[in-house]
């Protein structure tokens, strides 16, 4: 798993008080170009509290797709776009993902 930028020193009741409220993981994308090869990655796993935005955690993601993401051709200024899009939108939710690897396998914990 990616790692986890906003939860240190958490303990795990703060945690689950902050995604009752409205906390959420999610992640960004940035897109690089080097004339024929495009990458489009995620960035680490964010944990955004209960009424927080997510522009502040967005901007250097998104500035460097601005920046480096459009030279490559043909992919750069799709996975550009699309990268842009996502960060302004609010990033990838990965809530249920996050918390589903967090919690202990209920079926091992069964077949015992």
């Amino acid at each position: 798993m990616a790692k986890i930028v906003g939860i240190e020193g958490m303990s795990k009741e703060e945690l689950d008080n902050e995604i009752r409220n409205g906390g959420k993981f999610v992640y960004f994308q940035y897109c690089i170009s080097v004339v024929v090869m495009t990458f489009k990655r995620p960035s680490d796993i964010h944990f955004i509290r209960a009424g927080e935005g997510t522009a502040g955690k967005s901007v250097g993601f998104t500035l460097l797709t601005l920046l480096l993401g459009w030279w490559g051709i043909p992919w750069g200024p799709i996975y550009s776009i699309s990268s842009v899009f996502t960060n302004l939108t609010g990033g990838k939710d990965v809530t249920n993902d996050v918390l589903a690897s967090m919690q202990p396998s209920l079926t091992a914990a069964q077949g015992r």
